[in-house]
């Protein structure tokens, strides 16, 4: 066998009394849970905003960036709904590359799974009693699932992992909003029937044990743009892609049809001022037809505070992983979409 145990086994409950949320706190992130599932469902109007950095690699930079989304989030809390995007573990198509807080929870240091699952609950902890705002993250590892659980109110699914059975299961147990996104591939079928099973009950091992699930209606999409077999981006946020997404919701019945376009990865192709352009044009959409209006209420947006990327943490909140908005063009976007909805 070529898997080998590092360490002793790790104690799921041990690692949860560590950053527990609690009290005032605690009774803060519940309400805010509420509106968000309140928004997913439609009872609540506002956009959602899945904002932040594209990976939280250094907790310096995230906290403050943290606490001037919140200052930001206050402006504007009676049209936008914001939820920062805290990701600590990285997809790498081909393994290789920075893998997120979790693996590497220093930099300049070796792996180290152990202390970064004690500084990604850190991170998630402060980002929530320091500014009032609640975290989503990526579900990468469901078996990491139960280390942060308490903590994350947005789980999303992404484009390597949606077509995994093992991710729509455990999907299914998830009381939360989880935004499932469109493989590289574009086959919305895919991410559909990945939908269709996060929604459902389901039966299936975990954590060592068979388990059932109650299904989770907050199951949802995200478009996040293509990549063809010549390597080229096939964006998937215009009118006629938004009203084919609208219409397989209702073709197979899933409930809360709610649509999040993702304004970065391969519907920009990860041009991070493109971002901008996709905004605008998907809220010209929402205002010439109804259905779209409806439905398409979120957008995931990468921003941290300095603009693009670097190879390694040189320049202190500048993303090296995907570019990101910087925080001025964050915040006079941000600023926009509030101003633009009606």
């Amino acid at each position: 066998m070529g898997i080998h145990q590092k360490g002793t086994t790790i104690d799921i409950a041990e690692i949860k009394t560590h950053a527990k949320l609690e009290g005032d706190v605690l009774t803060r992130k519940n309400a805010r849970d509420a509106e968000l599932k309140n928004i997913i469902t439609g009872q609540d109007d506002r956009l959602l905003l899945v904002i932040g950095p594209c990976s939280s690699d250094n907790e310096a930079a995230v906290l403050e960036y943290a606490h001037r989304l919140a200052a930001l989030q206050e402006k504007v809390k009676d049209k936008v709904f914001m939820v920062m995007r805290v990701y600590t573990a990285k997809p790498r198509t081909n393994g290789d590359g920075y893998k997120g807080l979790m693996h590497q929870p220093d930099t300049s240091k070796l792996p180290d799974l152990i202390n970064g699952i004690h500084a990604v609950r850190d991170l998630h902890y402060k980002v929530i009693t320091e500014t009032g705002l609640t975290t989503a993250d990526e579900m990468l590892y469901p078996s990491n699932l139960k280390m942060v659980d308490d903590l994350v109110s947005y789980h999303a699914i992404g484009a390597r992992s949606v077509e995994d059975q093992e991710h729509r299961f455990v999907a299914s147990g998830i009381d939360a909003p989880t935004g499932m996104k469109n493989p590289t591939s574009g086959n919305l079928n895919v991410m559909f029937n990945a939908i269709h099973a996060a929604q459902n009950k389901q039966n299936f091992l975990y954590g060592n044990a068979e388990v059932d699930t109650d299904g989770n209606p907050l199951a949802h999409v995200i478009l996040r743009g293509a990549t063809n077999e010549h390597g080229e981006n096939e964006p998937n946020y215009y009118y006629d892609n938004l009203i084919k997404a609208i219409a397989q919701y209702e073709k197979m019945g899933l409930e809360n049809p709610f649509i999040m376009v993702d304004t970065n990865h391969d519907n920009s192709g990860k041009q991070f001022m493109e971002q901008i352009r996709i905004v605008r044009q998907t809220l010209i959409n929402r205002d010439w037809n109804e259905k779209i209006k409806a439905s398409v209420r979120g957008f995931m947006i990468e921003s941290y505070l300095e603009d693009g990327r670097q190879d390694t943490p040189e320049v202190f909140g500048k993303s090296i992983t995907d570019p990101c908005l910087g925080w001025d063009k964050t915040e006079a976007l941000v600023n926009e979409i509030y101003t633009t909805l009606s």
